[in-house]
């Protein structure tokens, strides 16, 4: 008689499960390790071609740069052109130091004629104006160049400041023209404080330290001395006006008010020359149709890079840190 069993072995089906399970779990951990190597090479691929392509980008962007500077440093005759658009202020684009360094080129190349400063601006800040002012008159002296405005929409305050230092000022009859005055505004919130019941705690430690302060009252010194110091920078306008225009202008109670005039009526004034348009004035006045655009901008390469490098950093700190999850 057989002691053994005859049935299948019960041990074997407890043998063979472990293996299976093993086997599952290989194949599983192979897959999943299969699929992060290849989210990891695309991840890869794709910042390489942002790298790739933004390496392209700067290379074209350097050779049209170089292309520009080899183009405006030939001597043969052309009539320069310096760009003054938007606010005149620090930092933007037509900041004092942006258009001396444009004027400073414009009138070191032998084949510029003359300079014509292009100018749609209602103004800004009058010690911007005032830098470029004088430099446009140290400029002149310095090269023997004729310097010119051609204005298309707006040439007012702080843009008429520079305009003023020019040999000729060149309109079209719909521009606007003056607004030789200065400004200086804010806000007053005193009533409307006591009506919601709000308590100004302003501290200082001077008597006049909080006298632009919109939330205190309006002391009558402080009134007048910000007017006195409002007027004497008025004065420095007027002269800067009377001196570049001379004999040309026309003075009337109005012309210092701060009112702006269309382009045919401040040709009337004085305050304007005749009109015309760059070409015009290029062709006729410069006699050097050939036109350069010196005007100092902010390079493409670079303002592409700060596009693309946001782009690629942002890839690169998602591949970081999906490998720290992976090493998880």
């Amino acid at each position: 008689m057989n002691d053994h069993p005859t049935g299948p072995t019960s041990g074997a089906a407890p043998a063979d499960q472990p293996q299976d399970m093993a086997w599952e779990r290989a194949t599983l951990e192979k897959l999943v390790f299969a699929t992060i190597r290849e989210q990891q090479a695309a991840r890869r691929w794709r910042i390489f071609m942002r790298l790739t392509w933004l390496l392209i980008i700067a290379v074209v962007a350097w050779l049209l740069y170089a292309n520009s500077v080899a183009s405006t440093s030939v001597a043969t005759p052309h009539t320069a052109v310096i760009e003054i658009r938007g606010e005149i202020t620090s930092g933007a684009e037509s900041s004092a130091s942006n258009i001396v360094s444009s004027l400073t080129s414009a009138f070191e190349d032998r084949g510029a004629q003359a300079v014509v400063l292009l100018i749609d601006s209602p103004g800004g800040s009058p010690v911007q104006a005032g830098i470029i002012n004088d430099e446009i008159t140290r400029l002149k002296a310095l090269h023997n160049k004729k310097v010119y405005a051609v204005v298309e929409e707006t040439c007012a305050s702080a843009a008429y400041y520079i305009a003023a230092a020019t040999d000729a000022i060149y309109v079209d009859k719909a521009s606007l023209v003056g607004s030789i005055g200065v400004l200086m505004d804010g806000f007053g919130f005193t009533g409307l404080m006591d009506k919601l019941g709000i308590e100004r705690r302003l501290m200082t430690a001077g008597d006049n330290k909080g006298m632009l302060d919109p939330f205190s009252p309006q002391d009558p010194e402080q009134r007048a001395y910000i007017q006195s110091m409002l007027g004497q920078i008025h004065a420095q306008f007027i002269d800067v006006v009377k001196r570049g225009r001379g004999d040309r202008l026309k003075q009337d109670p109005d012309t210092f008010s701060g009112l702006v005039w269309s382009g045919q009526q401040s040709i009337e004034l004085g305050l304007a020359d005749g009109l015309g348009n760059l070409d015009y004035v290029a062709r006729e006045i410069v006699q050097a149709p050939d036109i350069v655009d010196y005007t100092q901008r902010e390079n493409l390469g670079l303002r592409l890079a700060k596009r693309f490098g946001a782009s690629i950093g942002e890839g690169m700190f998602v591949a970081a840190r999906s490998a720290g999850m992976q090493l998880r």
